[in-house]
């Protein structure tokens, strides 16, 4: 996995009836604590005397300074009340997520003098932002050292990474869908034209093309082959572990060469009479490497994992499951389950390449999950309306079953089994072994898409997220 990297645009407000000098020295502790923090920012420093956000003559060489740098969201501190239409109009040109915080105010003083009203500030910004149409997260009133701020600040970089890595996406299709699975289908055009992600469709042949290539060069085969055999049990042979391997450098290749951050395969059952094995174990060799890849052509579905991935910083590869059967003791449990692509840092114990629970081919990862707190989310739509159903759960013990598995508890099966049915979801989603639930929730509002809880929690996601 490669971790991602966020640039923030620092641009801290001031207005002239408060005090210049406090407001400079919050430009100051604020910029000291992020640096402590290890984030990265461009400032403004070099605009005027001040290096704040206050005159808009100066909006032109800040917005080139940022577009120059390629910040991926504005960081606006109110260092005391702040020019909150020179906010506004920065905010709204840069069309990127914005974060608003103002640091506490002091007492007044002994004359009953106050310097800064920030909090009064950000009550202002606020509705100019909302005039303006500009959506923004709101990180609330507190202290540089207290605890809400560092935590604050780390979710709001973890939204700019979805949003970012969502407004990139590009997702090799390898096939087209199963003619079977009417339910994966996908508009093309309208994902395009909604939230500028792309496609890039390559036919079978250009697929076992590149695997015949791979296996003819043989040095990164054999690489991934040693990686098999020093990290799992293989039940198959070693000729179809090569094409295994193969199929893995192939996609990785394909991947890299049309420039896509996600793959969704065919799976079956024209990949069998080619190469002569399940697509499973490669795909779970591809997930562990941070390249999300999805069954069954689910282009919904290859969207939610590099979503999923983005709200945890990159740092964890998701798993694609089935919603299986429910669990056979408990209400709110489900089964989640598929032939066997998931990422072997996600399962527990030494993961076993065989053959699938429905299919005759080999190549497919056997092994339960790890238990622990996950979030399951699935982005689908239909008719023109996107959503994202999002909420937590946590694996449970439950009887054995094939390919990659794990048995999961809800708050409420029946709420959300209803969702899943009503739609606009199928039987595909993500999971992640983090609670990531607010950051993809707060991503939501940049990118034009529904959040749908099915934990029925926003009002507690709200409190999280303003720091209660």
């Amino acid at each position: 996995m490669k971790n991602a990297v966020i640039t923030l645009g620092y641009a801290p407000t001031r207005r002239s009836i408060f005090s210049a000098p406090d407001a400079l020295k919050y430009r100051n502790l604020t910029r000291d604590r992020l640096n402590e923090l290890g984030v990265r920012f461009v400032d403004i420093d070099d605009i005027n005397e001040e290096g704040l956000l206050y005159d808009d003559h100066d909006l032109p060489s800040i917005i080139e300074k940022f577009r120059a740098a390629g910040v991926d969201g504005i960081f606006v501190p109110h260092c005391n009340f702040g020019t909150e239409y020179v906010v506004a109009r920065l905010c709204r040109t840069m069309n990127l997520p914005v974060l608003l915080w103002g640091p506490r105010d002091e007492r007044p003083d002994e004359n009953g003098v106050r310097l800064r009203d920030s909090q009064c500030g950000l009550f202002a910004t606020g509705k100019v932002l909302r005039r303006f149409r500009v959506p923004f997260t709101y990180m609330t009133n507190c202290r540089l050292e207290d605890p809400e701020f560092e935590r604050g600040i780390r979710d709001f970089m973890a939204v700019c990474n979805v949003v970012k890595v969502f407004h990139h996406t590009r997702i090799l299709q390898i096939a087209p869908r199963p003619f079977d699975f009417w339910s994966t289908m996908c508009n093309e055009g309208e994902l395009l034209e909604k939230f500028n992600i792309q496609l890039s469709p390559i036919p079978m042949p250009e697929l076992t093309a590149e695997i015949r290539k791979v296996k003819a060069e043989g040095t990164a085969v054999r690489e991934v082959m040693e990686y098999c055999h020093a990290n799992m049990e293989i039940a198959i042979r070693e000729d179809e572990l090569e094409n295994v391997a193969a199929l893995k450098v192939a996609m990785k290749n394909l991947a890299e060469f049309y420039g896509c951050n996600a793959v969704a395969i065919q799976c079956w059952n024209a990949l069998q009479s080619e190469i002569g094995i399940m697509p499973c174990a490669a795909n779970s060799l591809m997930n562990e490497e941070g390249i999300p890849v999805v069954c069954e052509t689910d282009i919904h579905g290859a969207v939610s994992a590099v979503m999923m991935e983005a709200a945890a910083m990159n740092e964890k590869p998701s798993f694609f499951a089935d919603w299986t059967v429910r669990h056979p003791d408990n209400e709110n449990g489900e089964l989640l389950q598929h032939c066997g692509p998931w990422p072997a840092s996600c399962l527990s114990g030494t993961p076993k390449i065989g053959y699938p629970l429905a299919f005759d081919h080999p190549g497919a990862v056997e092994a339960e999950a790890h238990h622990g707190d996950l979030t399951i989310c699935r982005f689908d739509g239909d008719n023109g309306e996107y959503s994202l159903l999002l909420g937590k759960a946590k694996g449970v013990d439950g009887p054995y079953t094939k390919g990659t598995y794990l048995w999961i508890e809800v708050e409420n099966w029946k709420r959300l089994e209803a969702k899943l049915v009503e739609g606009p979801y199928i039987h595909h989603c993500v999971g992640l072994h983090q609670d990531v639930v607010p950051v993809l929730y707060e991503a939501c509002k940049y990118i034009g898409v529904k959040p749908d809880l099915y934990d029925n929690n926003e009002q507690e996601i709200l409190d999280y997220l303003h720091g209660c």
